[in-house]
């Protein structure tokens, strides 16, 4: 498992089709959209957990509602 997250900036120079300047304040704003997408992630899973009565959130919950937190996160 990774100890750290890996840099955004170079996964969007990366998978973006020509050059593409991501500034100072572009690269927090979308460090900041992915804490949030996490976050939202763990609370739903934190919730299916809460529902099948377990304690600690596993891999399955996090699956069984990636998918709905996906969709939200479209809009």
């Amino acid at each position: 498992m990774m100890k750290k997250a890996p840099k955004l900036k170079n996964t969007i120079r990366a998978k973006a089709k020509g050059n593409v300047n991501v500034g100072p304040a572009s690269e927090a704003m979308i460090e900041l959209l992915t804490v949030l997408f996490l976050n939202s992630l763990a609370e739903e899973a934190r919730a299916k957990a809460f529902e099948e009565k377990s304690v600690t959130i596993r891999a399955q919950h996090v699956k069984a509602v990636s998918k709905t937190v996906l969709k939200k996160a479209r809009g």
